[in-house]
């Protein structure tokens, strides 16, 4: 298993390479020119050129693009040219609050779905079941961005319970994590269900009841755990994907994170900023999905991976 982790680890030093390759050609595809910005609009041409010279986006492209490399091999991911600060810096006051985020996100979404998944499966049919598939299509269902504003109305202007936005102490989680975990919450539940009724249906568990062991033992103990790998793939995936598709939702709550950063660096054209996200996002997906393969290990003792 070392030497697999060893190895798929080697496997993303190529795939990041091109990733960054990528990421740098498409960002300065954007419209608009960081040096008017940077000037200011009453700027002559005169001094935006001076700017622009000074921030390097004179020389041509594979000459910039050598430059950023050599910066990140070093440890340098840049200076923001909106705010003339390291670009490390700005991730340090906007990393955590957008890893929490995700965090209670994941692991609300993960355990209500599992839950509804399950109960659905086991009463198949019946009301838990009919209950837990139109909650699961209703959280597939609303949109992020409407979903969020409902619970500001509600929760926060009628009622006072949560801010309306930031990030200072975990009321302020609340709000955001629910609209966030939603959609995952119901595409588990969906999974779960569906992954589970097919177990159900193996030999093994039916062997396990003539042997008169109790559902209360089959269900959670033999049926369910064989029924996580799938499961497990696609709450890796989202996990991945909530990393950097926060964007919306921290839009929405002014929460001030990664994908609120973004969104503030793409209209300000701050090319430094926005590479330096759309490549940690690219790493932490390639990460998560390097966890997932691990956990199969443990759901399946079977599995067994082969540097």
């Amino acid at each position: 298993m070392l030497q697999y982790i060893i190895k798929r680890i080697l496997e993303m030093i190529p795939i990041l390479f091109i990733v960054s390759i990528l990421i740098f050609f498409f960002t300065h595809l954007i419209p608009g020119d960081p040096a008017r910005l940077v000037a200011g609009k009453d700027a002559t041409l005169e001094e935006v050129t001076i700017i622009r010279a000074e921030l390097g986006l004179d020389k041509p492209i594979w000459e910039q693009y050598g430059s950023y490399m050599n910066h990140l091999f070093h440890g340098n991911l840049g200076t923001s040219l909106k705010t003339g600060l390291p670009v490390m810096d700005l991730f340090v006051d906007r990393f955590m609050p957008s890893i929490y985020l995700t965090l209670f996100s994941m692991v609300w979404a993960l355990v209500i779905g599992l839950l509804i998944g399950t109960l659905s499966a086991v009463f198949k049919n019946k009301w838990p079941d009919y209950f837990g598939m139109v909650t699961a299509v209703s959280g597939i269902s609303l949109p992020g961005f409407w979903l969020g504003l409902i619970l500001i109305q509600i929760f926060s202007v009628q009622l006072g319970w949560f801010p309306t936005g930031g990030a200072e102490g975990w009321k302020s989680y609340v709000l955001p994590s629910i609209t966030l975990g939603a959609g995952i919450m119901s595409m588990l539940a969906r999974f779960t269900r569906s992954s589970l009724l097919e177990t159900l249906k193996a030999d093994f568990i039916r062997t396990g009841r003539a042997k008169g062991l109790k559902e209360s033992v089959v269900i959670p103990k033999h049926a369910l755990r064989n029924s996580l790998i799938p499961v497990v793939t696609i709450a890796g995936l989202q996990f991945g994907f909530l990393l950097g598709g926060s964007v919306v939702v921290e839009t929405v709550f002014s929460f001030p994170g990664m994908g609120r950063l973004l969104i503030d660096s793409i209209a300000f054209r701050d090319y430094p900023v926005i590479q330096a996200e759309l490549l940690l996002f690219s790493l932490e997906f390639i990460l998560v999905n390097l966890l997932v393969d691990i956990l199969y290990s443990f759901l399946n003792p079977k599995i067994r991976y082969v540097a």
